[in-house]
């Protein structure tokens, strides 16, 4: 693989990895009560509201040391289902004011994910180009 591949898989890796932290070190300040709140309505046993910790923390951190890449990706393409699928499913077809999808922001997690899942991690990563789960 040629330099600029792999700074690109590292870019890729990267960007979504970062912003997504943000949401996850907010969840940590504020809690999840939430999220918790919103899984125990549907039914589902209340404690997977707390897997929103390994989606949005350390699915992002795995991505940015770029250590089983691909199985972080994966689960931060389930976290982004679950999202939309929890509170932004009312949203699937509209558009702002200003043109955009609704849903930008998720959509933007869930399809770098997926093509980070396809990719893997490139050289630039602790786990190598050819490490395992990259």
């Amino acid at each position: 693989m040629d330099l600029t591949t792999n700074l690109g898989k590292l870019v890729l890796r990267l960007t979504p990895g970062c912003l997504l932290l943000f949401h996850g070190v907010a969840k940590i300040h504020r809690g999840v009560d939430g999220i918790v709140e919103r899984v125990a309505n549907t039914g589902v046993p209340s404690w997977l509201g707390y897997l929103v910790y390994v989606g949005e923390v350390l699915a992002p951190v795995l991505l940015i040391a770029g250590l089983w890449t691909r199985a972080a990706a994966l689960l931060v393409v389930i976290n982004m289902a679950v999202a939309v699928l929890l509170a932004h499913t009312a949203q699937l077809g509209e558009v702002t004011r200003s043109g955009g999808w609704a849903l930008e922001l998720q959509g933007f997690y869930f399809f770098t994910a997926v093509a980070i899942m396809l990719l893997g991690a490139g050289k630039f990563s602790v786990g190598g180009a050819g490490g395992r789960l990259n």
